[in-house]
């Protein structure tokens, strides 16, 4: 294993425990409210500030872009943190919910992890090495008809100027699948579709620190990941399409007629 991705591991499964035993204690969890049907809590917090620990003690001269804490410090070298995505369901005591953690290298992604405390599953990747679940080689799934496909997704939840066109696009996804599914962490979605759980996946609006780690597990095990156009970019505008290379181009095909200029940006 990569001596930083050796590091973004410990950090995360520091996160994952801190995170695991609180599940237990939801009701005395200090939350607040950032946004329409946006939480944070004190675990987010907490967590967070576990992980940029974790890191900076190992890579002092590397910068942070985190959820919580937002951007710290100036360096080629960017951790990109998501201490717990999926806060809604952490708070529901639904258990699907992760820490994200990626290493960004002069813009390109290097380094993944996505830890699942509730299932102790452990995703990572290194570019060029593969990715991997646990001991385990992932790829993406192999199937060729998108009529033969489960694919994910997320609803809008805070932003809804695109909420027409993201409508019509699950109207027509929805006939021409096998089934959707929205379990509600964009992470672990990312994670699915590398390991071939998932046949592909898209969203719009997302944040950085909800796709790096996943977008950069996905093309390892063999998928493609662009915005809703095919294009790169997706980091900035938060409208991602992942999936196979062959589901990827008739993802891209269905939802083509429905891009608005917001999600064409």
């Amino acid at each position: 294993m990569h001596p930083m991705l050796t590091i973004a591991v410990k950090a995360a499964r520091r996160a994952g425990n801190l995170i695991h035993r609180a599940a237990d204690n939801l009701d005395h969890l200090t939350v607040t409210k950032k946004s329409h049907s946006d939480y944070v809590s004190e675990v987010d917090r907490t967590a967070e500030q576990t992980i940029i620990t974790t890191l900076l003690e190992a890579y002092p001269d590397h910068a942070i872009l985190a959820e919580e804490s937002g951007a710290q410090g100036e360096s080629e070298y960017v951790w990109i943190i998501d201490p717990l995505d999926g806060t809604t369901n952490f708070l529901h005591g639904y258990q699907q919910y992760a820490v994200s953690i990626a290493l960004q290298h002069k813009g390109v992604l290097t380094q993944a992890v996505i830890y699942d405390p509730t299932k102790n599953d452990l995703f990572t990747a290194t570019r060029g090495r593969g990715a991997y679940l646990n001991d385990r080689r992932l790829r993406v799934s192999k199937r060729k008809e998108l009529a033969d496909c489960l694919i994910g997704t997320g609803f809008p939840y805070t932003k809804f100027e695109h909420l027409d066109a993201y409508m019509n696009i699950l109207r027509d996804m929805m006939q021409k699948t096998s089934g959707l599914r929205r379990p509600g962490s964009a992470a672990l979605d990312l994670a699915y579709t590398a390991a071939g759980r998932y046949d592909g996946f898209f969203e719009t609006g997302l944040k950085p620190w909800d796709i790096a780690a996943g977008c950069l597990l996905i093309t390892e095990a063999g998928g493609l990941v662009g915005d809703l156009q095919g294009n790169d970019g997706f980091l900035n505008t938060g409208n991602l399409c992942a999936a196979n290379p062959v589901i990827f181009a008739q993802m891209l095909q269905v939802m083509a007629p429905h891009l608005t200029d917001g999600l064409k940006s």
